[in-house]
């Protein structure tokens, strides 16, 4: 039987309303791109898709007391989430980030009315403060597992504050001691097996954890790889490797010319370093279809990404225009890319390294070639809209199933009571 004839048989031709719930961060990153398309995925087939939303600009109007007290639990989230589920009929709702204004009480404030709920974990933040598994350059494991996670209070991990490093860490533990995490969510979506391993390590619980990847859609169609040039795309910051790029391109002995797309808080030492070096050129922020353009020209992207990436969306919209990687063995981004078929790997930080693979690449064009063909028929294997649409339907419809199967359980269990009584 196929995988669409098996969801038909179970119902997939019901449309479901979902209330999808996020928290915006200031500066719009992939997390946005991910849950928009998810949302724009659902309408196009006819589900009924509402959004409850915060904006981390609101924060400054709040000050640091509120946001903390908010971080740990939003009294205004839980009254709003549940008169807005007492009002309509929703099958489910859907939080993509919930951190830091929503809260975890939007978790309550669907028990509350009995709706199931699925959560996307994009990130590391119910077990580390920086959500990042990442300090001082180099990865930290310090707080895995921790009932309070002292050590990102005393580092000050999240954004250098040892203030906003308490709060964060009260809403892990917090919730933590209340079993939040392993009570009030029906369902986990981690987007790598990489991740989903470090998430269950952490201790949430694995039967109610699945792997689901991002998407890309529309689909940006093939590029030509004629530009000449390699490209980088992506937030500047340390995290993201931009040091170990730059280095390597200033060991190369005919440097091919680097585009940077991005912007971020090491955006000023972009600026100079590309001054400095004569092949290396900064765009700043760029609109999505002019990435696109950009991903299709270019010979191959760079990802040297030194934390553990949950996952590597720049890296399948450049397999969609049918763009290798080269990137970092670390985290996610490894799982994406195949050696020697989609692209090419080198050791996270190590700029002679990733130097290495730079030229082999470049003295191979013919390598290069039946990379773009398989980078590309890699994205039209796993990471389509269509694709990604079956997988998310599984989802739910196993949710509502294991939801109603409870309920039944739970009416049998009294009815045997009441008899015997």
């Amino acid at each position: 039987m196929s995988a669409r004839t098996a969801l038909e048989k179970s119902g997939e031709e019901n449309t479901m309303r979902i209330l999808s719930v996020h928290n915006r961060y200031q500066i719009r990153g992939g997390e946005d791109e991910s849950r928009e398309a998810e949302e724009r995925l659902l309408r196009d087939r006819g589900h009924h898709v509402d959004v409850y939303e915060q904006n981390n600009e609101k924060i400054s109007e709040l000050g640091k007391v509120q946001v903390a007290l908010r971080t740990i639990w939003s009294h205004q989230t839980y009254r709003s989430v549940r008169k807005i589920l007492q009002n309509d009929r929703y099958d489910l709702i859907h939080v993509q980030n919930f951190f830091p204004l929503i809260s975890p009480s939007v978790y309550y404030a669907a028990a509350s009315v009995g709706v199931p709920v699925v959560q996307t974990l994009r990130n590391y933040r119910l077990l580390c403060p920086n959500a990042q598994f990442f300090r001082e350059g180099k990865i930290c494991e310090d707080c895995m597992g921790k009932t309070i996670p002292l050590p990102g209070i005393v580092r000050g991990c999240y954004r250098g504050n040892r203030a906003g490093s308490a709060a964060v860490a009260a809403m892990i533990a917090t919730h933590r001691g209340l079993g939040t995490w392993t009570k009030m969510v029906d369902c986990y979506i981690a987007i790598s097996q990489f991740a989903k391993a470090k998430l269950l390590e952490g201790g949430l619980p694995e039967g109610k954890m699945v792997v689901k990847p991002n998407f890309v859609a529309p689909d940006p169609g093939i590029g030509t790889g004629s530009g000449g040039y390699a490209l980088f795309v992506g937030r500047l910051s340390h995290e993201k490797g931009l040091g170990t790029l730059l280095d390597a391109w200033k060991r190369l002995s005919a440097p091919i010319p680097l585009k940077i797309v991005g912007e971020g808080p090491k955006a000023d030492e972009v600026r100079q370093l590309s001054q400095a070096i004569p092949q290396v050129e900064w765009l700043g922020r760029q609109p999505l279809a002019e990435v696109y353009r950009l991903m299709g020209e270019a010979r191959f992207l760079v990802f040297p990404s030194e934390w553990y990436e949950t996952f590597g969306r720049v890296a399948v919209e450049a397999f969609a225009k049918g763009t290798p990687a080269i990137a970092a063995n670390i985290g996610a981004i490894s799982e994406l890319v195949d050696p020697g078929r989609t692209g090419l790997l080198f050791q996270p930080g190590d700029a002679a390294d990733l130097a290495r693979q730079v030229e082999w690449i470049l003295d191979r064009p013919e390598e290069g070639a039946k990379m773009r063909a398989a980078a590309r028929a890699e994205f039209e294997a796993k990471y389509t809209e269509e694709e990604n649409y079956h997988q998310l339907i599984r989802i739910y419809q196993q949710v509502l199933a294991s939801r109603q199967n409870r309920e039944h359980r739970a009416i049998e269990v009294i009815s045997n009571s009441r008899s015997l009584s």
